[in-house]
């Protein structure tokens, strides 16, 4: 067994046998008429800001703190188990009390983001590597405005050469759009192709109206549009690797303050 699955293999048990013995206890709890609220959202409260020191130790990388991997390791197990957990705590899905459903509603969508920038950690980096190409993000800009400057420089030669203003009149009609900036932002997020469906449909129209001189240059510029969707694919997935924390920390923050105000209250009603 190789050590990534060692590392979840042992946090996974930790956190099955613990939810296990909460909600024995809480179950055991009830039936003693008793409230087991307290032991089972203390332990919620605890949970969620061990996963809140995961963005603390990401900005503490230089500190010889436990590595990064088993801090992501215990990000994830116990993000599940911190759903898992507030069911027990809550007894249910959606809670009673306008101030409960707030803080749940919170909570959903933390986890949500949470899942969702998991799977973008994992899947984007792949996708990155099978365009066979690598750009860094800060550098699209400069490199998309090289790719239209040169696809411009391409359909001014044509026009110049073969006297024929059938391709310019395509590239402005239609391509000059796509090589504007990033197209099909969403589709290339989410996986999809449509960008190169686009472009070879783009392709197929025009060139039967060409001949051998001008497709030279539609076959030119269609090796641009190729290079340029690659990096449309690049900005789209490096996009939402960069700028996912910008919804799931803000919200994790809700989360912890709607927790904190929910513990004073609480314990303020106790006493």
């Amino acid at each position: 067994m190789n050590p990534i699955a060692i590392r979840y293999t042992l946090l996974w048990g930790i956190a099955i046998a613990g939810l296990i013995a909460l909600g024995v206890y809480s179950r055991l709890a009830d039936l003693e008429l008793e409230r087991s609220e307290f032991i089972t959202g203390y332990t919620l409260f605890a949970l969620m800001i061990l996963l809140a020191l995961f963005n603390a130790r990401k900005k503490l990388a230089m500190v010889p703190l436990v590595r990064s991997a088993y801090w992501l390791a215990i990000h994830v197990v116990g993000g599940v188990a911190a759903v898992v957990l507030f069911f027990i705590h809550t007894g249910s899905i959606w809670p009673t009390g306008g101030y409960e459903q707030a803080l749940a509603l919170v909570f959903y969508l933390v986890s949500i983001s949470g899942v969702l920038g998991y799977l973008i950690q994992r899947i984007n980096p792949k996708r990155l590597v099978q365009t066979d190409f690598e750009i860094i993000y800060e550098r699209i800009p400069a490199e998309l405005a090289e790719i239209r400057e040169k696809s411009e420089e391409e359909i001014r030669a044509c026009t110049e050469e073969t006297g024929s203003d059938t391709l310019a009149r395509h590239y402005t009609e239609t391509m000059s759009w796509f090589f504007r900036r990033p197209r099909f932002f969403f589709n290339n997020a989410l996986g999809g192709n449509a960008g190169q469906h686009w472009l070879r449909n783009q392709y197929r129209s025009v060139n039967r109206y060409l001949n051998d001189n001008e497709r030279a240059y539609l076959d030119r510029l269609n090796d641009l549009a190729e290079m340029k969707a690659k990096i449309d694919v690049h900005y789209a997935c490096q996009s939402t690797m960069k700028y996912w924390l910008l919804v799931h920390l803000p919200l994790a923050a809700a989360v912890l303050g709607l927790m904190f105000w929910h513990v004073i209250v609480v314990n303020v009603y106790a006493i």
